[in-house]
């Protein structure tokens, strides 16, 4: 029988201006609350994005899109993640600018195209055989390496599992023992092994067994001790991507000599594409899998040419087509490569497959309370006149602006011996970082003297 691995995804995520958005902040009937979930304000436009949820997940977004269009800072980007959240936590959800697809390595619509299937995951149901329990006792027999004599390697290992009502002692070979020693699994802990591939799984740290030693801080989660037979079926969930699979079987499609050049290129041949596509629905429709249409929010979408335009347009039109989410913030402009004038700057028979919510500037009661939501998120203690005055730097020059300046003014605060930042530690800040308004006044001022 073919071994089956579980594709690992790789996450490259890390903290953002987001980070702390969980949903669009609606109550039972879709309405917006006024601050919920991260989100503060833009009513209209989170009601909205609401109805395409629940659009998405009837299943009634086919070869439709939504396009956020507003100024800059009125959380265009918030929301398309939103969104996102909304949909669950395994949904795929793919953010990039519309300048990337200006490679030079890579062609627009292969670019185009990786982003596509980035965003469209496969939630793969299996049942299997595993053995399952807590580690009581194990023992692994090592030899030398057959390729470096100073090492050892494991050959074989005899483990014994318990559950609450069962035990069983195994011997196994020296791939799973390897495993065993590379994972450090020790006595107390709990892990499953398939039966099928030898694939080593471990859930956590047994609570409460005895004589194990303990720890007051543990970076391994503490779990009970599962109960019923050692040896049993266990239905096993995971969701990939299809452009995960189209690496995975792109990877084992190539020689070795081929391996680093293949990668380098990132170029997926479109048969391989084919083989994944015909996999997933064969996959789909026998039960095994569940296909996840996720979120690809595209933001600057101005930047792109009549080319991407129409090839979007034509992805909308797919079977496997994730939810496409654009962003602007771009009135009357040419469409780029051409010398079409048209609204935001895209085509007008992209438009008429998109649903268009507007977003609106911030007013000053929404603008204090996401600084103090950005402030608890990066820790940052304001004192509430240092919060007023920020609070009118967004007004007069912009959200983003008063943003920027919280974790400067905690720096000058903190040389002042303080974790409290006060009035005048914003007010130095902002006389070292400039506003855009000053930055273009002092452009005038030394016009004469700066480069053309």
């Amino acid at each position: 029988m073919a071994e089956i691995r579980e594709i690992k995804k790789v996450e490259r995520e890390k903290a953002s201006i987001h980070s702390h958005i969980s949903g669009l902040g609606l109550d039972e009937k879709g309405k917006p609350k006024f601050k919920a979930d991260g989100l503060v304000g833009q009513m209209e436009a989170r009601e909205a994005a609401g109805i395409v949820v629940q659009l998405i997940k009837q299943g009634k977004m086919a070869g439709k899109g939504v396009l956020f269009v507003g100024p800059s800072g009125t959380g265009k980007t918030a929301l398309a993640i939103a969104i996102a959240r909304e949909l669950g936590e395994d949904t795929p959800f793919t953010i990039m600018n519309a300048s990337e697809i200006y490679s030079t390595e890579l062609k627009k619509t292969e670019i185009l195209t990786q982003a596509i299937r980035k965003s469209l995951g496969v939630r793969i149901k299996q049942r299997r055989t595993v053995y399952e329990g807590v580690v009581k006792d194990m023992k692994l027999k090592v030899a030398r390496s057959r390729l470096n004599p100073y090492a050892v390697m494991p050959r074989e290992a005899q483990i014994t599992l318990a559950t609450k009502d069962d035990e069983r002692t195994l011997n196994v070979g020296d791939a799973i023992a390897a495993q065993l020693m590379k994972m450090n699994i020790r006595k107390g802990d709990v892990i499953w092994i398939d039966a099928e591939t030898g694939e080593i799984s471990r859930v956590g740290r047994a609570k409460g067994i005895e004589g194990e030693k303990t720890y007051d801080v543990d970076v391994v989660r503490q779990v009970e001790v599962p109960s019923g037979q050692v040896k049993k079926e266990k239905d096993i969930t995971f969701t990939v991507t299809l452009h995960d699979l189209d690496l995975n079987i792109a990877a084992q499609s190539i020689s070795i000599t081929a391996l680093f050049s293949f990668f380098t290129e990132r170029e997926i041949n479109q048969d391989i594409r084919k083989q994944v596509d015909k996999l997933v629905k064969d996959m789909v429709s026998k039960g095994e899998a569940e296909l996840i249409p996720g979120v690809l929010f595209i933001d600057d979408a101005h930047m792109l040419d009549i080319e991407a335009f129409s090839f979007l347009t034509k992805a909308l039109e797919s079977d496997l087509a994730p939810i496409l989410v654009l962003a602007t913030n771009r009135g009357i402009t040419k469409i780029r490569g051409t010398d079409i004038e048209s609204p935001h700057g895209m085509p007008l028979d992209l438009l008429d497959r998109l649903l268009i919510i507007p977003t609106r500037p911030y007013n000053r009661d929404e603008i204090k309370e996401i600084i103090k939501i950005r402030a608890d998120e990066i820790d940052v203690k304001l004192d509430e006149k240092a919060l007023e005055l920020l609070t009118k730097l967004g007004v007069e020059n912009s959200l983003r602006y008063s943003v920027q300046l919280l974790e400067p003014s905690l720096v000058i605060a903190q040389k002042k011996g303080r974790d409290v930042v006060m009035p005048e530690d914003v007010e130095e800040a902002s006389k070292l970082f400039s506003d855009t308004k000053r930055s273009v006044n002092y452009v005038k001022e030394y016009e004469n003297l700066l480069l053309k």
